[in-house]
């Protein structure tokens, strides 16, 4: 049985009960309800963050081992980049170096791929942290672009290497005839005395005394391109190396080439003689780059020791009479 509540009236000094009206009644359930669902709210939201459901843990632990992978793959995105920075300077400063080749440009190695909008056709809509997904694949697509850039890096300077081992093999790097005790190496280029005329007079090669029928090598890769009798040098062959380098074999007794045939470095190309204005056999040997005779005694680092290379400097700076002359 509910209680009836009392107060006291001043005008009739009597006790009288309390009158509730029903509006009354329904603001205090109202009021009453409301208090309650706030509560209720608490206490479920106290429950929901302390208490998590057995999916709401999985999800949790999930996201955990996700969050552990994206920082394992982003080490090794960047581990890769910075190894791929190594391979660019290497690139940049020993290879292309070496083989005379421009460096990249830094604009065209940076590889620029754009914003991050071309991305979010690839994600989904209730993903979060998407700035975390988007960066990575930002970087992603950057690494590969510069690897592709390093490839096609790599193959450029593959074909320089090509080319840079013909050229080394095309020029002219030894003496023409065998002559390991330089014994033989008998007059030098420059101003010598002729031996018939008697006087100075530019020497433009140099001379090999040897018997008839020793051997001529060719000293570098090229295609012989003369192969015939001129009235001062004689028997004479020419052959050009490429890369502006020509070399002259004079006063030949035999000749073991024809004209247009290729030629390899060490390979006979003919014989000792003494045919042409000569005073006894040997072989007059010149080299030509680019149209201009050069001294051939700087081209014979090939197949000498540094000993035996400045040695057959020195010799060669001796003022001896010329063997033969030309033309």
């Amino acid at each position: 049985m509910a209680r009836i509540k009392y107060y006291y009236d001043t005008e009739t000094c009597k006790f009288e009960p309390v009158k509730t009206s029903t509006t009354d009644i329904v603001l205090n359930l109202a009021g009453f309800f409301i208090f309650s669902l706030f509560i209720s709210i608490g206490l479920v939201a106290f429950y929901v963050n302390y208490f998590p459901s057995e999916r709401e843990a999985e999800l949790a632990k999930e996201n955990q081992q996700l969050l552990l992978k994206y920082q394992i793959l982003n080490k090794e995105v960047l581990a890769s980049s910075q190894m791929l920075r190594k391979l660019q300077d290497r690139d940049d400063n020993v290879y292309r170096v070496v083989f005379e080749a421009e460096p990249i440009p830094m604009e065209v190695r940076n590889a620029g791929t754009g914003g991050t909008e071309k991305y979010r056709d690839l994600l989904d809509e209730r993903l979060k942290r998407e700035d975390i997904i988007l960066n990575t694949f930002q970087k992603l697509d950057k690494l590969k672009k510069q690897m592709y850039i390093q490839t096609k890096s790599y193959d450029e300077i593959f074909e320089k290497a090509k080319e840079k081992a013909q050229m080394l093999a095309s020029i002219p790097a030894i003496q023409p005839i065998s002559n390991e005790d330089l014994t033989q190496f008998a007059s030098g280029f420059g101003m010598r005395m002729h031996p018939i005329y008697k006087v100075m007079k530019m020497h433009t090669g140099c001379d090999f005394t040897a018997p008839s029928g020793t051997p001529v090598y060719a000293t570098g890769d090229g295609v012989v391109i003369s192969s015939e009798v001129m009235s001062g040098y004689g028997n004479q062959i020419e052959v050009d190396h490429g890369y502006g380098y020509v070399t002259k074999y004079a006063h030949l007794s035999a000749f073991s080439v024809r004209k247009g045939q290729k030629v390899k470095r060490g390979q006979k190309v003919g014989e000792v003689g003494s045919t042409g204005v000569s005073v006894s056999p040997h072989l007059h040997y010149e080299i030509m780059h680019n149209g201009n005779k050069i001294d051939p005694v700087n081209y014979f680092f090939n197949d000498l020791s540094p000993a035996q290379y400045e040695k057959l400097l020195e010799i060669a700076k001796q003022e001896r009479q010329s063997m033969g002359g030309g033309e």
